[in-house]
């Protein structure tokens, strides 16, 4: 529930759901708003991050301080909306000043409806979701903010991240074509679980006819638009509920077409392999996580968005139903897996973001390597 953005005259209140809050000031809209507490280590990239699809159902608490400073353009957008929950900032930009901007932040997440909260201590939230964990919670502006009890109440009766199947509410409903830069040579398949803007970008400065299908897409559709290589892409939700995916995940291993994941792609790889799934606890979300690509090792840094990962042994390959697959890539700071690929198939798959918007460009090569599977399969 939101009504029109008052901006900072309004007090605000941040209810976790282990009882603790924080006090501060409405940013955006007010009203109430409902999610998982998640923060990102992004120093920029905010307009990229808020509408990301998969931060969908979720409440983001930005670590940098200084947020809004550059306002907001009709450029930079990965997709036609802002999706997350909720906005946490500290210290918001009082006057956006950037060539580009059209609007400040402010006035976006309240033309939008998005309900945030200013002026707490970011970092004490983030030393807290640190050590309890990514959990419910739960931001109120505009009413009654005394009874701290009954919006903590509020709060436990919010749905989990856990066993949520959100990639079908953020998935196109129409397919739809992103053409190739310069001369066409590759078409892809893309099923869209929550897919950013920049990724079907980058396939076609490569020459790439990008068909983005909707999450629903059978292996018929698929292969209707005669494909050279499949693609899935990031989204949100728990992916252990992502049965049609990883059903025609395994369509797509089945006839060994070229075959590339990212983020929730990589999860439904994983899946479609036999490994198991699991729920981080307080995930990776920013754009300077350090993974070390193990085929050649050198080390990347990276751009993250994800609270769950694949269950999968990083000592040896593994025997699958579609051959032998090996973890590629491994985060630097807690060992989780941050690639598969097949070794006997033409598949392979990655936990981070190689699009990189805003973000770092060392993983950029990913969409290189799926070029030269394609290539291969061709010859």
């Amino acid at each position: 529930m939101t009504t029109s953005n008052r901006g900072a005259t309004s007090p605000a209140v941040l209810v976790l759901e282990d009882g603790r809050t924080f006090r501060g000031r409405a940013y955006g809209a007010v009203g109430e708003t409902f999610g998982e507490a998640v923060f990102s280590t992004g120093m920029t990239g905010y307009q990229e991050t808020l509408t990301d699809p998969s931060y969908h159902r979720q409440v983001v608490v930005m670590t940098a301080p200084h947020i809004g400073n550059t306002g907001v353009n009709d450029e930079d957008p990965e997709s036609k909306r802002i999706w997350v929950s909720g906005y946490v900032v500290r210290d918001p930009a009082r006057t956006p000043s950037n060539w580009r901007s059209r609007r400040s932040l402010d006035e976006e997440l309240g033309a939008q409806g998005v309900v945030g909260i200013s002026g707490i201590d970011t970092r004490a939230l983030t030393r807290h979701l640190r050590e309890r964990g990514a959990m419910r919670v739960g931001i109120f502006s505009g009413g009654a903010l005394a009874d701290e009890a009954a919006l903590l109440a509020k709060v436990r009766e919010a749905p989990q991240m856990k066993g949520a199947d959100l990639s079908g509410e953020v998935a196109t409903e129409e397919a739809y074509v992103v053409p190739a830069i310069g001369t066409k040579k590759f078409t892809v398949a893309a099923i869209d679980l929550g897919i950013k803007g920049m990724t079907p970008q980058r396939m076609a400065e490569r020459g790439i006819e990008v068909h983005v299908l909707p999450a629903t897409a059978t292996a018929e559709d698929v292969y209707a638009v005669n494909p050279d290589g499949v693609f899935f892409s990031n989204g949100p939700g728990d992916p252990a509920t992502a049965e049609h995916p990883v059903s025609l995940m395994r369509a797509v291993l089945e006839r060994a077409t070229p075959l590339f994941g990212i983020c929730f792609g990589n999860q439904i790889l994983g899946r479609a392999l036999g490994f198991g799934t699991f729920k981080l606890k307080y995930g990776h979300r920013g754009i300077n996580q350090p993974v070390q690509d193990r085929t050649t090792g050198k080390v990347e840094v990276t751009a993250h968005n994800h609270g769950f990962a694949v269950d999968a042994p990083l000592d040896a390959p593994s025997d699958t139903p579609f051959g032998r697959a090996e973890v590629s890539h491994v985060c630097l700071n807690d060992n989780v897996v941050e690639g598969l690929r097949l070794l006997d198939r033409p598949a392979f798959s990655v936990q981070y973001h190689p699009e990189a918007a805003a973000g770092p460009h060392d993983a950029a090569y990913l969409f290189d390597r799926f070029v030269s599977l394609m290539e291969g399969q061709r010859a």
